[in-house]
């Protein structure tokens, strides 16, 4: 009976609200209608199964205790009890289809993903997330923005260690998002628990899922799938808005790349590339090839010194456009713009003592990617 005792102990610390911020034992509730009624139908089932248990294992220590040897019990011999057959299957069939009703009412309503007032196709790369708008003209990637000197123990670790972007996720609040998932490389899994979505995004494949979250707020969630050495570098921060913020951000997101495009056809000192280019290679290239560009050893090569970097230009200029086929070198041609694109090989030609002196125009870039484009 102890036992029994400290599993229902337990049973109480997992439901209790405090205890899940402790122990995080539990599942959390979330904020939108779809997880609280995943949250309703997880405590329901544990229930019935914490019952079961009870039942089970009280009958079966009883047995154990008072049909003992030691009291002089004796086993019975009996064969076939129709009666006992009937109930046995009974029961169980009860039990099941009393789990059946609520979880098929709650999965009708987790697929429902029609009449949708925003749809956004949510593309996984490794190792970050690609958002497209569709109907309003938005595009852009998001990569995780902590430091790498934390991620090497260089600095303090901050409170959202791993779990933050450089572009988060926006969406409205109170209105059905309608998210469209797929992936460009591997399999990758889109998962905002507070959401009660988690996706698998698999190349070739496009999954629905959907949401409406009814206030404003901050929600994080993570790549759940092992897609890679940095799989766990791969977060995702969706910022819900009010209607009319939103509205400004789109204003304000549509401007915004508009001018980044029209910046792609201005001259840039090599001052101005180099510094970008340091930023956007920490960002996008450092987790494979390294801060210090000596790469890793049999598993992603070195920059510094390297038949690229010191090579022709053109052929740089195409393997960070188009990635190398067979290899983990992804195509950066729809990742980055035509400027941090310049940036990035002005920098790699630079830096860490390689001194080509090359200088990458933006202008040219986009030329080659409007060409690729016609191509």
């Amino acid at each position: 009976m102890r036992v029994i005792a400290q599993l229902l102990l337990l049973a109480f610390a997992c439901s209790a609200g405090s205890a899940r911020a402790d122990w995080q034992l539990n599942m959390p509730r979330g904020v939108t209608e779809i997880s609280h009624a995943v949250f309703d139908l997880h405590m329901l089932i544990f229930w019935i199964c914490v019952a079961i248990a009870v039942v089970v294992f009280g009958v079966m220590f009883w047995s154990i205790f008072h049909h003992r040897k030691s009291r002089g019990a004796r086993a019975h011999h009996f064969h076939e009890n129709t009666l006992v057959e009937v109930i046995w299957t009974l029961i169980p069939f009860v039990i099941l289809i009393g789990m059946a009703v609520p979880a098929t009412a709650t999965l009708v309503k987790m697929y429902d993903a029609s009449e949708a007032e925003v749809d956004i196709q949510i593309t996984g790369y490794q190792w970050k997330w690609r958002y497209q708008y569709l109907g309003e003209d938005i595009d852009f990637f998001s990569s995780m923005s902590t430091p790498r000197e934390e991620i090497e123990n260089k600095q303090r670790k901050g409170r959202h260690y791993l779990l933050e972007v450089d572009n988060p996720l926006v969406i409205p609040a109170g209105k059905k998002v309608r998210f469209l998932v797929t992936a460009a490389d591997v399999i990758h899994s889109w998962w905002v628990p507070d959401f009660a979505v988690k996706k698998d995004a698999i190349p070739g494949f496009i999954n629905e899922a959907w949401t409406n979250v009814p206030e404003p707020g901050v929600y994080r969630g993570q790549c759940a799938e092992l897609c890679g050495k940095d799989h766990g570098f791969m977060p995702i921060v969706v910022v819900v808005k009010p209607q009319q913020e939103y509205e400004q951000w789109l204003a304000q997101t549509r401007a915004k790349q508009l001018a980044v495009k029209a910046a792609a056809s201005q001259s840039m000192s090599m001052e101005q590339l180099m510094t970008r280019g340091e930023e956007v290679y920490k960002t996008a290239c450092a987790a494979c090839h390294q801060v210090n560009g000596m790469g890793l050893a049999n598993v992603f090569p070195a920059l510094k010194d390297s038949p690229i970097a010191l090579g022709d230009i053109n052929a740089h200029i195409d393997i960070v456009l188009n990635g190398k086929s067979g290899t983990a070198m992804q195509a950066y041609r729809d990742q980055l713009s035509a400027v941090d694109l310049a940036a990035v090989i002005t920098w790699e030609r630079n830096a860490w003592g390689n001194n080509v002196g090359d200088k990458v125009e933006p202008a040219t870039i986009q030329k080659m990617i409007d060409g690729g484009a016609e191509g």
